[in-house]
């Protein structure tokens, strides 16, 4: 199983191999890899491949990234729910139960992440399921429901925020996890009061954050220094008797309804008795709409006039924009580039606020973006899940069966999709790990999650990939993932030239002078003859490496 526990160095080396005949005869490095498209693809994909970046040539020409972006904002989504629902009785009884349903969901998340065409949707979707989290923790039971919540994400990763926005406030798995769904109005002589989970948390981590921004994405600070609250117990009160009377879609009553494999992918359904009919505190800034909401609305009234009150926040696009570039690109994006996004956000140039399409667009081709020249702030940690990503895509890895199921990727990598253990996600975007990192006052958010225990578990992981579960490998397990290093085989008579393949490989050709040499030292002790153990160590040294760990 993946989950198999190895020493890291217990490999051996081969030095003690013995050659029976001649060497095989010494071979040329290959070419080297576009590196800035190579570059560009690992921001906007699951994982830059050779043949991806050779699109483009030997250059860095950002019309051409332009319109790759272009395509693939027009490529169709690639969805989960059908496979999950494949194979399944239709209409599925009540009570119908199916095992491994949710590995069914992951399977499909790695299929599409992995060999999908629209791998730009992909890459944001899987971005935004971080930021607006609903997690399979404490709601297993709903496989069909979070395989819908990913599809809707992906389906509105090109569209406008305010839509993003409702969907997101509306699907039954943000109800159930954020407590949304089954909200109730006051009243007090049952001791009820409206849940404030989702109201807090739809403006603290999906929306506006905790304080005041400027568009740069820098604090507001009062007369005295001290940051500006952007919302005190009265909104969140305001807010969350806004979010009253909503439950699962049925033709019943409010107290009857219950979840189904058809209304897990409905948007929730109001029920006018349940709903708070008074005034509501919203928020107030200048031009604020909506900051006072009559009573007597209904629940779709109120819940209308609340959305566009959050998304006319002048926070919204500073706060998103900043998160999307810390996913995508950088974990320290300056100042001036957050403002450049943030004013994409507030008007795509046709007078449209939050269209998401622009907003990609802006972040992938802005100059600090594809800046050559990179400082020891730029760019981010590469997410564990993003390693593989990228080394399975690198390599065409696949199992006989087809599926990807054989991989516990929460325990093995610290993540999974959908699989975060809270809905402050696997890392917090303001995290700085002690030490030089944050004496400079810069974060490495992903870098919460490199424990000594999580990193013997990926690293060994990757040995096992590498030495254990490749082409030449003696796999007999049909759900084994496989990865295939035929090209790589052609340049393992000479360590430079093997060493050359897997940077290109993995990471686009840059590889310092101290790596190189130390893998090019390793393959050169296992014998010429041994191509296939060569070949391990060069992928398992490099994909283990701080190099690959970081995306520049």
């Amino acid at each position: 199983m993946a989950t198999t526990i190895l020493l890291a160095g217990c490999g051996g080396s081969g030095a003690g191999d013995v050659a029976s005949s001649n060497p095989p005869a010494p071979v040329d490095p290959p070419p080297r890899v576009n590196t800035q498209a190579f570059r560009f693809l690992n921001q906007a994909t699951f994982g830059a491949t050779e043949a991806a970046a050779a699109r483009f040539g030997d250059g860095d020409v950002p019309a051409e990234y332009g319109r790759w972006i272009d395509e693939q904002l027009v490529a169709e989504p690639s969805l989960q729910l059908s496979h999950v629902l494949a194979g399944l009785p239709d209409p599925i009884p009540p009570d119908f139960k199916v095992p491994r349903l949710n590995e069914r969901r992951v399977d499909v998340w790695f299929r599409n992440a992995l060999h999908g065409e629209d791998q730009l949707r992909q890459r944001v979707a899987f971005a935004l399921s971080q930021i607006m989290v609903v997690s399979q923790v404490g709601q297993h039971e709903y496989p069909f429901g979070l395989a819908d919540y990913y599809d809707m994400l992906a389906r509105d990763a090109f569209g406008d925020f305010r839509t993003l926005m409702e969907d997101v406030a509306l699907h039954p798995m943000m109800g159930v996890y954020l407590s949304m769904l089954g909200n109730q109005k006051p009243d007090p002589a049952r001791n009820i009061r409206p849940d404030e989970n989702f109201a807090r948390e739809f403006m603290q981590l999906f929306t506006i954050g905790l304080v005041q921004l400027n568009p740069d994405g820098t604090p507001q600070v009062d007369a005295q220094g001290a940051p500006i609250p952007t919302f005190d117990q009265a909104v969140v009160e305001g807010f969350a008797n806004v979010y009253t009377g909503w439950n699962w879609a049925c033709d019943c009553e409010f107290r009857a309804a219950r979840a189904t494999t058809a209304n897990q992918s409905r948007p929730m359904q109001a029920f006018a008795p349940l709903h708070a009919t008074g005034e509501k505190q919203l928020l107030e800034y200048p031009g604020a709409r909506h900051s006072l909401l009559p009573a007597g609305q209904t629940a779709p009234q109120d819940l209308a006039d609340a959305l566009d009150n959050v998304f006319n926040h002048p926070n919204v696009g500073p706060f998103f924009a900043k998160q999307l570039i810390q996913k995508l690109v950088a974990s320290n994006p300056s100042p001036a580039y957050v403002e450049r996004i943030s004013a994409v956000f507030d008007d795509d140039g046709e007078g449209q606020r939050g269209n998401l399409a622009a907003v990609v667009r802006a972040i992938l081709l802005d100059d600090e973006a594809r800046a050559a020249t990179r400082g020891a702030a730029t760019g981010k940690v590469r997410e564990p899940l993003l390693r593989l990503t990228q080394l399975w895509r690198a390599y065409d890895a696949r199992a006989a069966s087809g599926a990807y199921v054989d991989i516990d990727a929460t325990t093995v990598l610290g993540q999974g999709p959908l699989t975060a253990p809270s809905v402050f996600n696997f890392f917090s975007p303001s995290y700085a790990p002690p030490g030089p990192i944050a004496d400079a006052d810069l974060v490495a958010p992903e870098m919460q999650l490199a424990t000594e225990y999580q990193n013997t578990l990926t690293a060994n992981f990757f040995y096992v990939q590498a030495f254990r579960r490749n082409s030449r490998s003696n796999v007999t397990d049909p759900d084994d993932v496989v990865i295939d290093i035929e090209d790589d085989l052609r340049f393992a008579p000479t360590p430079e030239a093997l060493v050359g393949s897997v940077a290109n490989r993995l990471l686009g050709g840059e590889i310092s002078d101290a790596l190189r040499d130390q893998v090019e030292r390793q393959v050169a002790r296992v014998s010429p003859f041994n191509g296939e153990r060569r070949v391990a160590e060069a992928i398992w040294l490099v994909a283990t490496s701080p190099e690959y760990a970081v995306q520049r």
